[in-house]
């Protein structure tokens, strides 16, 4: 009940009392109590009760000026007079009292858009379900709530069960994460209203899942699902009130909406990332030595760009966010995709020749044998020979003049020469490295304009506008030696150079078809030419070569996650422990 004093205000009380005992007479005296007097029977004061609702709150007292107690003034229109002074009195009193209800009332909605307002700002902010139970819980951890621990479950769109996803206070120790095996916990998930239980001792649906005294449950719904469960407890002698289920369940509202939302998006990432996923793999399968090269480049990528991103030596300025790793995560799935334009014979090429022609050439160099006895030396020697030659990486002087010899020899059948090697067949045994052919070369080439060609139709979210630049970066060169567009230093993105690099050393560290696996020193040793020579960037280098092993292990760790969120900092997350 609020004191008398605070409902009846000085400026509305005086003049009503004032113009009471003008109408009395000189001498008499009208007040307002709190309380009757103790001990005070005395016949000159008469005391009126003052209610409000029913319920007395204080008195009327009229007392009597000395003059006046001979009985001037009729004993029997005292008390009349009296009990319509206090009826104005009540009036005044019940006008304050609702203008006070109202005045909470209007405050208790103020207050309670403004924690929607802001709630779902917070709840709002992120589209990853840890994110929106890590602002839920920021909330009431902030608020005036009496909880000790608490925890946010999630229930997945292809689940049952309700998961763990984030908590504070001392879950393990009490055994928070068991109460989802109560009945009490999925009877509050199938009525679809939240609950509190101040003593769990005497509760029926409880059996001592968990060390709590009491509990507080409200249920987060989207879409007529439950998505999630909210569960505040208290392991002393903690106790809840109406009102704290009341400001729960308005979060509840909002984190529900906003849980539901996260868990859509999160559904559609899956199935783009798995799309993605099986794109690169598709890409990957046309070639059985390329298989799984675009996942571990994207992996790798992703590993040096944490590496990148905790340097203070060569980049105090960088700072990468999950997105910005995702980014590159894509990057790395994607950088081939435009291989899917590239010739299988070409993208798969193994040697300088394909073996049919190789059997043709040798079929030639044993009818020469047989046509003409200036050639009845030349055989199998020299065709292991040419053998040898198609299938090196690199071919010498003598093997260039062996090659130049055997093309300019003829054999004569019925008259008509006939050249051991066509000029097509000795371009292609002459080729100084590699086995690719000028046009072939140029082909190849063209797989990250390709690769943009293709990408550029697919609406890729706003965190990921550096994508396809990223990906049609990834073969340029520092120098200006690289390819498509031949840019050269800060024209390329940081994110490219490091695409480059992993791309690089994948590709030396896994068996092709023209050469076998190096190991790892091997692969950093051409690393470090490359980037002394100015090709690619000897700081990104430099950090490959000093954390290879973590770079290593974190690329097998990273296999089949696509969600970073917590990536850069797991290490450090205090705000919110997971279960």
């Amino acid at each position: 009940m609020v004191p008398l004093r605070r409902l009846l205000k000085k400026k509305n009380l005086a003049p009503l009392l004032g113009r009471a005992e003008a109408l009395l007479g000189s001498g008499w005296t009208v007040a307002v109590l709190e309380s009757a007097p103790e001990g005070d029977d005395s016949p000159f004061r008469h005391l009126e009760p003052l209610h409000l609702d029913g319920a007395l709150i204080g008195y009327l007292s009229v007392t009597a000026p000395p003059e006046a107690r001979s009985g001037a003034l009729d004993a029997a229109r005292l008390p009349e007079l009296a009990r319509f002074v206090a009826g104005s009195i009540e009036a005044l009193i019940e006008g304050e009292s609702l203008r006070r209800s109202l005045a909470g009332e209007a405050l208790g909605k103020y207050r309670e858009i403004s924690l929607l307002h802001r709630a779902t700002l917070g709840l709002n902010g992120s589209l990853r379900p840890r994110d929106v139970a890590q602002a839920l819980l920021g909330e009431y951890r902030h608020g005036e709530l009496p909880a000790e621990v608490g925890m946010v479950f999630l229930r997945p769109p292809d689940q049952d069960e309700f998961v763990p996803m984030c908590a504070f206070g001392d879950v393990a120790g009490c055994r928070l994460a068991d109460i989802a095996r109560s009945t009490l916990f999925w009877d509050i998930a199938r009525t679809q209203k939240g609950e509190i239980v101040n003593d769990l001792s005497v509760d029926r649906r409880w059996r001592g899942e968990a060390d709590l005294t009491s509990l507080l449950l409200s249920p987060l719904f989207a879409s007529n699902r439950c998505v999630g469960m909210l569960a505040l407890g208290g392991v002393s002698s903690v106790r809840f009130e109406a009102s704290h289920l009341q400001y729960v369940g308005t979060l509840a509202t909002v984190a529900g909406i906003a849980m539901g939302n996260a868990l859509h998006f999160e559904s559609f990432q899956t199935l783009i990332n798995s799309l993605m996923q099986a794109l690169a793999t598709a890409i990957d399968a046309r070639d059985p030595f390329t298989a799984g090269h675009s996942q571990r480049v994207a992996r790798l990528g992703v590993a040096l760009a944490k590496v990148v991103h905790r340097d203070t030596e060569f980049f105090p300025d960088v700072a990468y966010t999950p997105s910005d790793l995702e980014e590159l995560l894509y990057a790395g799935l994607l950088h081939d995709v435009g291989k899917i334009g590239i010739r299988e014979e070409v993208l798969t090429k193994a040697t300088r020749l394909p073996a049919g022609t190789m059997a043709v050439i040798g079929q030639r160099l044993a009818l020469a044998a047989l046509a003409d006895s200036r050639y009845a030396k030349v055989g199998l020697d020299d065709f292991a020979e040419l053998e040898r030659i198609n299938a090196v990486d690199a071919i010498s002087r003598e093997d260039a003049a062996f090659v130049t010899a055997i093309g300019a020899s003829q054999v004569r059948i019925a008259g008509t020469p006939f050249p051991l090697l066509t000029e097509e067949e000795l371009t292609c045994l002459l080729i100084p490295r590699g086995n690719l052919t000028p046009e072939e070369r140029r082909e190849i080439e063209r797989h990250p304009a390709e690769s943009h060609r293709i990408l550029r139709h697919i609406p890729f979210p706003e965190n990921m506008g550096r994508l396809l630049d990223i990906i049609s970066q990834h073969h340029e060169r520092l120098d200006g030696s690289g390819y498509p567009a031949g840019l050269k230093d800060a024209d390329i993105l940081l994110q490219s150079r490091i695409i480059a690099i992993v791309d690089i050393y994948d590709a030396i560290t896994m068996a092709r078809h023209y050469k076998p696996a190096l190991p790892r020193q091997k692969a950093l040793g051409i690393l470090w030419k490359e980037a002394e020579a100015g090709r690619i960037d000897i700081r990104l280098v430099t950090l490959l070569d000093r954390h290879i092993g973590v770079i290593e292990e974190d690329c097998d760790r990273l296999r089949g996650r696509l969600d970073l969120s917590d990536y850069l900092d797991h290490e450090s997350r205090p705000a919110c422990a997971t279960a």
